[in-house]
């Protein structure tokens, strides 16, 4: 912190903490010298803060006993990230069925800052423009989404009340593994009893959430966005591909996101086996990578490479030609 505003709240922060702080203790802390400490106690006491001083060698300031700070006192820098957070989360999705908590928030966000730094802030809001679009959200009970963190963070089995795609309800025993947002959407993996595999559930979906009886360990090598990615991909994305691609497994991980599929290690290079739901664009993809690739499977996508490799000769060499399409010529 350098601006002193930002100072003086962090030594409020340090005498909320109880007792009493010697002034060469608070000195050190803030990285000022005592008697810019001496001064900040006063800011404080003019603020009504009261500021206890205790003379003499081992002097220092304290709180008055059973006094209760406001609950909120930010600094400017802080007041806008809250305030930028909460409307990028809400645009974002990142909501819970309470559609009004974020205005709600906000407004008494803006309810306990200075006047002057709450008008500049409406004054942001009602001038900043965003390029991305509001996402349609399916959101999740604010009780659902704590609940499941909860007992991911206790590794303790819960009991879900889930109703599927086609309206089926069921009680499913679920070990949380973890928690993921994506696409407006949040979902939890973990290991499903009734199963016996690893699901994923949308929590939109989920009714109710109660504590089970058991615990559990989460797989060392588990990564739960990984896990819904794919379980999403499997479900949306109807054609199942594999190819080698020639390059490293180290180089092929810095250059493809999780999303794009399963790697490893291959004789001839790297494995990729993924889902696509259009195959010209996987083709287009995989020429876009830069490395030669050997297509194993569906024979369908050796078909869309070929196509692809057409129209880029027929590009090469002029394309139309006085209205009409040049012919690649053989190789």
């Amino acid at each position: 912190m350098t601006r002193p505003t930002a100072r003086v709240l962090a030594m409020l922060e340090l005498l909320q903490t109880g007792g009493q702080r010697t002034v060469g203790d608070l000195a050190a802390r803030l990285g000022v010298d005592e008697r810019t400490v001496r001064r900040y106690a006063e800011h404080l006491a003019d603020l009504g803060i009261p500021v206890q001083a205790q003379r003499g060698r081992y002097g220092g300031y304290r709180l008055s006993p059973g006094y209760k700070l406001p609950p909120l006192m930010l600094t400017d820098d802080e007041a806008v990230a809250v305030v930028l957070g909460l409307r990028a989360a809400e645009r974002a999705g990142l909501a819970t069925t309470d559609h009004t908590a974020t205005a709600s928030a906000l407004a008494k966000v803006s309810r306990v800052l200075p006047r002057a730094l709450g008008q500049r802030l409406d004054s942001l809001l009602s001038t900043a423009q965003f390029t991305t679009p509001v996402r349609a959200t399916a959101p999740a009970g604010a009780d659902t989404l704590l609940g499941l963190a909860s007992a991911a963070q206790a590794r303790r089995t819960v009991v879900i009340a889930y109703t599927a795609w086609d309206g089926r309800e069921s009680q499913r025993e679920l070990d949380v593994y973890g928690l993921v947002f994506h696409s407006g959407r949040w979902y939890v993996t973990g290991h499903d009893h009734g199963r016996d595999d690893v699901r994923t559930f949308r929590l939109d979906r989920i009714a109710s959430v109660k504590q089970g009886d058991g615990s559990y360990v989460v797989p060392a090598d588990f990564d739960a966005r990984t896990q819904v990615e794919s379980g999403i991909a499997a479900v949306r994305w109807s054609h199942e591909v594999s190819v080698v691609l020639r390059t490293t497994l180290a180089d092929a991980g810095e250059r493809l996101p999780r999303s794009a599929g399963r790697l490893s290690e291959h004789v001839d290079g790297v494995l990729l086996e993924t889902r696509a739901e259009h195959l010209d664009g996987m083709a287009r993809m995989l020429a876009g990578l830069g490395w030669d690739f050997e297509v194993i499977t569906p024979d369908a996508l050796r078909d869309e490479v070929r196509a692809l490799s057409d129209r880029l000769r027929v590009c090469a060499v002029g394309g139309a030609v006085n209205g009409t399409t040049a012919t690649p010529q053989s190789p």
